[in-house]
């Protein structure tokens, strides 16, 4: 099976690039890794003829503008790379019968539910942010560019809290700040009211590979690791791990004034992977992970 990936150099696009790789149906080739270069948000017209000479069968769409309060200063740009450029790609793929799976944000919902329960992979899209509007009209331009040619499959494959290699992410920052906080004095301020649940990209990239190995691509898929938490449980799992042992202080996501309000629930429900096999927990996903926490921190416990 020949698989483009777009985004191939970002922190999901890149797992997913090394999941296939080991994937034998990707072939002694291997996937096709679509930077920026091959495939640019801003000049999304060119794919076209990209997919012309790489002729994948299936493209994963890994590629997105995530700064969420770069795209609350500039919704313009958000709805152009997020949106408008999945809509050209659908497009092109659809009218070559080529399947697409497009990576998407627990962020097309407005997380304000206060019932509990998680998002199902049917439930309207409601964002409340530019970001997560800007995702929702890809996702939606998607659909309609499949509806109007049928014959090949459109996946959309939504996510949430990603974690994992190269650093800078939710862990990494938390623990940066833990190490100022105590070099100055005072505690770590945690937010307390935003809930949703950590995702390790490299599982995400293998969940991906399942889809693709069991041709199990259409559809709506959540694809997050098992389990829930705050924002202020993330990190303090996070402290833990890195034995870094420093005073904290819960309090809400309103303490920080910024362009965009992430919404306060953010959990999905996970959907059934072929195997029926769940995504493990956030928790044994951080595990794996805390090596690198470690060895990003060095000597500054």
């Amino acid at each position: 099976m020949r698989v483009a990936v777009t985004g191939a150099r970002g922190r999901l696009g890149h797992a997913i690039v090394q999941a296939l790789e080991d994937a034998p149906f990707s072939g002694p080739a291997g996937p096709t890794a679509w930077a920026r270069d091959a495939f640019d948000l801003d000049t999304p017209d060119l794919i076209a003829t990209r997919l012309d000479r790489d002729r994948p069968e299936v493209v994963v769409h890994a590629a997105a503008w995530t700064d969420v309060d770069g795209c609350a200063l500039d919704p313009g740009l958000a709805m152009q790379r997020n949106a408008l450029a999945t809509g050209v790609l659908a497009t092109a793929c659809a009218g070559r019968g080529i399947d697409l799976l497009v990576v998407s944000t627990n962020e097309v919902f407005d997380g304000t539910r206060a019932d509990g329960p998680p998002y199902e992979s049917t439930a309207p899209r409601s964002p409340a942010n530019p970001y997560g509007a800007s995702k929702a009209e890809g996702e939606r331009l998607a659909e309609l560019a499949f509806a109007a040619r049928p014959g090949a499959a459109l996946g959309i494959a939504r996510t949430a809290w990603l974690f994992g290699r190269p650093g800078h992410d939710y862990p990494s920052r938390i623990l940066d700040a833990a190490v100022r906080a105590r070099q100055v004095g005072e505690p770590l301020r945690l937010v307390d009211d935003e809930w949703g649940t950590p995702t390790y990209i490299a599982d995400v990239a293998d969940a991906v590979v399942e889809l693709l190995a069991e041709d199990a691509v259409a559809g709506v898929h959540h694809l997050i690791n098992a389990g829930l938490t705050s924002r202020a449980g993330w990190a303090r799992d996070a402290l833990e791990r890195g034995g870094l042992e420093v005073d904290t202080v819960d309090v809400p996501s309103s303490t920080w004034e910024r362009p965009s309000r992430p919404p306060r629930w953010g959990v999905l429900a996970p959907t059934p992977l072929p195997s029926r096999e769940p995504m493990r927990s956030w928790q044994a996903a951080m595990a794996d992970y805390a090596p690198s926490l470690l060895r990003a921190l060095g000597g500054r416990v």
